[in-house]
């Protein structure tokens, strides 16, 4: 694209500026578009993303596009928007509110190396709301909230930006003769910039501090924030990283995911929900899995739910299954049609389930277990003589064999080929062992 470099990028037919007089923020402006003048940009290729504040008044009075959001967020809109166009000269003019309000975006956005500048317009307070203190509010300044001195710690921006990797990280004021140079380098880093601008704010700040520029440079002195340029790094953008991941990915090998064609049929007319309820360790989501797979392989539309706590190898294990001719619209489970419980800690999980029940619904449940509040039939979980010794590695497999030979909704064999497709060999050699029991 030519350039089609302006005089000024302030869209004139919207001036005068509503700032208050004396304000800092249009000499800020005017560097910005000193900045941009220097650097022959096309106002096509420029985006000013602000928040609210005084300074979110700003971006109407450029001729560059512009984008308004909600306080603190402008550093996550003007992330966004280079992510999804890395050509355009992403800008951020942000107030000391809106980097307390969205110190998360802005200390990740440097940890990130995001390619945007942030231009933080500094005068610690929030003026548009009538002069509260803020996180740069300097010890023992008045505000409107801070009547006998603040108490707080000043936030230094710049060296929050700088601790979290941020690549060009520079402090000024907004009388500096240099900075719309300094703007300019800011942005032609390539990675993430800030510059703390101080300023005044002429309305709140000033009248109850007594402070101007040189009392500026005191308070910058006197809590040891120097000036000028404080980090220059060479560290790759978060945007050029990512395209050379982009790339690479590109260039490999696809993954492919498991495919479970039909190659059974089933009768089923209608949904069935099964719930497995059991311990962790039991391997009661495999079993699950099994299940929904066979049911799969047999034509039929599945959903699977699992519910185990964060633990591991303690407490419950529950999955739920819904089985249906038709598409699952809704995978959660309400009232079950069939539950098999394999231990305690399972049942007590279920107990608002199995309590829902009603008496057309059935429970299976293994031996050692307390009484079952329900109107629903209770069955034990019947598995055939020869598995006995199973029950206690392969409960889980045993049960789901047995799910399968009493619902009948597919061909055992599906339950076998499914063990073969979606488990290592090893697991599936032992769970066809297992199903073996139910031939």
């Amino acid at each position: 694209m030519e350039n089609k470099a302006l005089e000024t990028y302030i869209a004139e037919d919207n001036l005068p500026y509503e700032f208050c007089p004396g304000c800092s923020h249009g000499k800020v402006l005017g560097a910005l578009s000193d900045s941009l003048k220097q650097q022959n940009l096309d106002p096509s290729e420029v985006v000013i993303v602000t928040d609210i504040g005084c300074v979110g008044l700003s971006d109407k009075y450029f001729v560059t596009h512009a984008f308004h959001g909600l306080h603190g967020r402008s550093i996550t809109y003007a992330s966004g928007i280079k992510m999804q166009n890395p050509d355009l000269h992403v800008i951020v003019l942000i107030g000391d509110g809106g980097c307390g309000i969205g110190g998360h975006h802005l200390l990740n956005a440097a940890r990130l190396n995001t390619d945007i500048a942030v231009l933080v317009l500094n005068n610690f307070n929030f003026g548009m709301t009538g002069g509260q203190h803020s996180v740069t509010t300097p010890f023992d300044s008045i505000t409107a909230t801070t009547a006998h001195g603040s108490t707080d710690a000043p936030m230094d921006i710049a060296g929050t930006a700088k601790v979290n990797g941020g690549g060009f990280v520079a402090r000024a004021t907004a009388f500096d003769k240099d900075l719309p140079s300094l703007i300019s380098k800011s942005m032609k880093h390539g990675g993430f910039s800030l510059i703390d601008i101080w300023e005044l704010c002429t309305a709140y700040y000033v009248p109850r501090n007594d402070f101007g520029k040189k009392e500026m440079m005191v308070y910058m002195n006197g809590m040891k924030m120097e000036s000028g340029v404080l980090q220059e790094t060479e560290r790759p953008s978060f945007q050029k990283s990512y395209q050379q991941i982009q790339k690479q990915a590109s260039q490999e090998k696809p993954m492919t995911g498991l495919e479970l064609e039909t190659i059974f049929s089933s009768k089923l007319d209608k949904p069935i929900r099964v719930v497995l309820a059991g311990a962790a360790g039991q391997k009661v989501v495999s079993a699950g899995n099994l299940l929904a797979s066979a049911a799969t392989l047999s034509g039929l539309w599945v959903s699977r739910r699992a519910d185990f706590p964060i633990t591991i190898q303690t407490g419950f294990s529950v999955v739920e299954i819904v089985i249906s001719p038709d598409p699952v619209l809704y995978s959660g489970i309400v009232e079950p049609d069939v539950v098999a419980i394999i231990a305690q800690e399972g049942k007590s999980k279920v107990a608002r389930l199995t309590k829902a029940m009603k008496k057309t619904s059935v429970i299976y449940f293994s031996d050692g277990l307390d009484e079952i509040e329900t109107q629903a039939k209770v069955l034990p979980l019947a598995f055939p003589e020869s598995a006995k010794k199973d029950v206690r590695k392969n409960i889980s497999a045993l049960t789901a064999g047995f799910i399968a030979k009493e619902l009948n909704i597919f061909p055992f064999e599906a339950l076998k080929e499914a063990s073969k497709k979606i488990q290592k060999p090893k697991i599936s050699e032992i769970n066809l062992s297992v199903f073996a029991h139910f031939e």
